[in-house]
């Protein structure tokens, strides 16, 4: 846990998290699978791979501007293979019983997975699927815009800026700034130490969630 302690001090009406990296752990399952891709289409993997993370696959296609490439079927191939391998999708320490212990209409999972595949990572690691999830079909600019993270907000009948956002990639990261809300930064997934402003956790067994008679949730270390 960082020394970084305005969040645990400040009263949220939601949680908001991101899923991959954040609630659960799906990078081996995900790098073998663009692994593959990348080497089919010339893309030196080494460099490619560290910036898969958190965006969308149609948004990490484009923004290779590879010549003849449908970017839109080739998501549709990586959705569908990474659909079928889900070896080795495991929570992130505490994920699970930490958002049980929420209450259903005070959270939400903003991902930048297709629905279709968040619900297959989240079963496979036995992470709760929550009453409002934002996917990569219900929005038009994926991480790091922030309308995911509003969306879900809206959704809950919440502003933004009243939620804590939980996230761990820097895309991730910039769409929760530029969203205005308070943010929290997994670091368990991460090889290298994050530098970083804001406040971090290995994982989800080292704080608790106290709600309020007001119905406002703190985020309490253990």
């Amino acid at each position: 846990m960082s020394a970084h302690n305005s969040v645990f001090k400040t009263p949220y009406r939601a949680f908001l998290f991101d899923m991959d990296g954040t609630v659960l752990n799906s990078i081996a399952a995900a790098e073998r699978i663009w692994t593959t891709w990348a080497l089919q289409h010339g893309v030196d993997v080494e460099s490619f791979l560290p910036t898969i993370h958190g965006a969308r696959a149609i948004d990490t296609i484009n923004r290779l501007a590879l010549s003849g490439v449908d970017a839109k079927a080739q998501a549709d191939w990586i959705t569908e293979a990474e659909i079928e391998d889900v070896e080795g999708v495991v929570e992130v320490a505490g994920a699970a019983n930490f958002l049980r212990s929420l209450p259903k209409n005070q959270w939400a999972i903003v991902t930048s997975a297709p629905r279709a595949l968040a619900v297959r990572r989240m079963a496979a690691a036995g992470i709760p699927e929550p009453d409002v999830m934002v996917t990569a079909e219900d929005v038009s600019a994926g991480k790091p815009d922030p309308a995911g993270y509003r969306l879900a907000a809206q959704r809950l009948g919440l502003e933004v800026t009243d939620c804590l956002i939980f996230e761990d990639a820097a895309v991730g990261i910039l769409a929760a700034e530029a969203a205005g809300a308070d943010l929290v930064i997994i670091t368990s997934t991460h090889d290298h130490p994050i530098q970083t402003v804001h406040a971090t956790l290995a994982g989800y067994d080292s704080v608790a969630a106290q709600v309020a008679p007001d119905n406002h949730i703190r985020l309490h270390p253990l």
